[in-house]
């Protein structure tokens, strides 16, 4: 018995050392790894702030003499090489942010502090970090770097997904990583028609003018190579879904390929919008039943389109100056000072739409109680939203991915109850 208890002992005790041994081992890799990165910003750091002043014409003189003048003070100020002091080095990290991630745009005074245009495209992300210099242009023309337009054009796809699922079961997943994939190619083909079209506008529109091809970064026969490997990437998509998803789901080219010219004749390309991006309300359904059911997507299409028209005219009321002056076209210039009256209308319509769908789709209680929380997301963006502010316009924009992810779990939850 005693041999046991001694075994026991000593075995317990050599599992508590190597737990220990292995703690420490993965506290001082990951020290390790933070060295490494930190020395490796350093490197990068110094061989662009000791490097010659830019001559970009896009940057003025104060701009750049700033950035250089900042770079001298750098290394008095950070205490970067000094990993003993932490709290000194991420105050210089995110000075040294600060002063170099954002695009920046020439005074208008003498001695005025540059300012960044909100929404830039020319903003730092991760783009800048993980991927090759020579696919940078490519990502940023296909937004990778702002996924918002992904989630909302995916969103009404999951619903309809979710909705056609059989009572009592789960949504196909396979289907849904096929759709989330789709989603994803078909923004950033919609992007690319987009930019191709509108480059002579774009130089024009601070919030756009750093768009690949609006700033000469790719030509236009780049941009077309690039829309049609994405479109080959999407036609792979697309054909393994059933035979009426393929047509029902080739027809929306349509929709994408004259959406960019509708800000040139109407002042409703948010609604021509609302029609392009919901379609997948539509193509769910008919993926998962082979047909359509007019009383569930009808509806359900509806909604996704008033939703379009509450979202994309908050985000319509950032440029609405320089739509103005370029001579484009916008519901937010259309609605003026009503905007919110007509917003509210349209999130109205948009939350009944979505009722009178669930009950078609014989969805259980859940779904309204998500829909209750759904209607109150949506009630506080109208409410609070900042129209003269381009920073809470795109924020309460940015903020419509958590609406979306609200009315799904309510489908999701009304179709397993």
């Amino acid at each position: 018995m005693r041999v046991v208890v001694l075994f026991f002992f000593s075995f317990n005790k050599t599992a508590l050392q190597w737990s220990l041994a292995m703690t420490a081992f993965y506290r001082l890799s990951r020290a390790a790894r933070s060295l490494r990165r930190r020395s490796s910003f350093v490197s990068t750091t110094n061989a662009y702030f000791h490097s010659a002043p830019p001559s970009n014409p896009n940057v003025s003189p104060h701009t750049s003499r700033h950035l250089f003048e900042f770079s001298e003070s750098f290394h008095t100020i950070n205490g970067f090489y000094n990993y003993n002091n932490s709290v000194r080095s991420i105050g210089a990290y995110h000075q040294l942010v600060h002063y170099t991630c954002y695009s920046t745009v020439a005074s208008d005074q003498k001695g005025e502090e540059p300012k960044k245009p909100s929404g830039s495209e020319g903003d730092c992300s991760w783009i800048d970090g993980y991927l090759p210099e020579n696919a940078r242009p490519y990502a940023r023309l296909a937004r990778l770097d702002k996924p918002i337009g992904t989630w909302l054009l995916a969103w009404p796809c999951m619903w309809s997904i979710t909705m056609a699922a059989t009572s009592g079961s789960f949504p196909d997943i396979k289907m849904m990583m096929l759709f989330g994939t789709g989603a994803l190619l078909l923004r950033g083909a919609g992007c690319t028609v987009n930019d191709l079209l509108d480059r002579d506008i774009d130089t024009k529109v601070d919030r756009t003018r750093l768009r690949p091809i609006a700033s000469g970064v790719l030509s236009p026969v780049q941009g077309i190579c690039f829309l049609g490997f994405q479109l080959l990437l999407g036609l792979g998509i697309l054909l393994q879904l059933n035979n009426f998803s393929i047509v029902l789901g080739a027809s929306s080219l349509l929709l994408v390929f004259t959406y960019p010219l509708m800000k040139r004749l109407t002042f409703w390309p948010q609604a021509y919008l609302g029609l392009t991006f919901n379609w997948g309300a539509l193509l769910g359904w008919a993926a998962v039943r082979g047909s359509l059911n007019p009383a569930v997507v009808i509806p359900l299409y509806a909604s996704g389109v008033f939703w379009t028209l509450v979202y994309d005219t908050i985000y319509a009321h950032q440029d609405k100056e320089d739509d103005l002056r370029v001579g484009v076209k916008s519901t937010a210039l259309r609605f003026g000072d009503s905007t919110k009256e007509w917003i509210a209308g349209f999130g109205m319509a948009c939350i009944g739409s979505l009722a009178l769908s669930g009950f078609n789709a014989n969805l259980e209680w859940p779904y309204y109680t998500f829909l209750a929380a759904a209607s109150a997301q949506l009630a506080w963006q109208i409410s609070t939203v900042d129209l003269s502010s381009r920073a809470d316009c795109n924020r309460k924009f940015v903020s419509n991915k958590w609406f979306g992810a609200i009315v799904c779990s309510g489908i999701l939850f009304g179709r397993l109850f």
